[in-house]
């Protein structure tokens, strides 16, 4: 007796699948059964289409990177350092309190703590927020260049402080936190943002006497 056609399906709605489930359970705390019944798929299917389960976490990350985060590397188009940052936070705010999805951060929560079989994956999250957090001080860069954060800003430490603040909202929103609570930290943050001082030139104010 031919046995039955294989089971068709989307690889790209089986990767958001996949990529719940990692998001809820962690890498460690997802199972082969986890990932296959949420795929709707067996593992002979998962094992041709995305390699192993490394392999295929390492896709997630990807599609979370580029989907539900992807507003972190928009975010460094904005117009002004500042604005960098609030729309990192606002929207971070608003995807953390999304009831349709699991709540934190995927790239934070799903390996900070894991066993020695997990420490690639350990090392791919960690250099994915490395990543950004590089992008960020380059960015700071730019604008203390262009006259938009003062000289005397740390673009490397500046960097590091948005990194953790909005790593740290992940936490606090997996912890339950409303998005009033969560904007409460921003803005508070928000207040000591560097700024550069206007001054007055020698010039004009040479013009502004002889006007008088």
């Amino acid at each position: 007796m031919a046995g039955g056609r294989p089971r068709q399906f989307d690889p790209e709605v089986a990767l958001d699948q996949a990529m719940e489930v990692f998001w809820r359970k962690g890498y460690e705390g997802t199972t082969l059964p986890d990932l296959t019944g949420a795929m709707g798929i067996n593992r002979p299917s998962l094992y041709a289409t995305f390699g192993s389960k490394e392999a295929l976490f390492e896709k997630v990350v990807e599609r979370y990177l580029n989907g539900p985060a992807g507003h972190l590397k928009q975010a460094l188009s904005q117009p002004t350092a500042r604005q960098v940052v609030e729309a990192i936070f606002d929207v971070e705010k608003r995807n953390l309190i999304q009831k349709d999805r699991p709540q934190g951060c995927l790239v934070v929560q799903a390996a900070l703590s894991c066993g020695d079989g997990a420490q690639a994956i350990q090392k791919l999250l960690s250099d994915h927020r490395n990543s950004f957090q590089e992008l960020l001080k380059d960015r700071f860069e730019q604008a203390i260049s262009e006259g938009d954060l003062p000289s005397g800003a740390n673009p490397a430490v500046l960097a590091r402080e948005i990194c953790a603040l909005n790593y740290g909202l992940a936490v606090l929103s997996a912890d339950g936190a409303t998005s009033e609570e969560l904007s409460t930290v921003t803005k508070q943050f928000m207040v000591n943002w560097p700024v550069v001082e206007e001054r007055v030139s020698t010039e004009a104010m040479n013009q502004n006497e002889s006007d008088a």
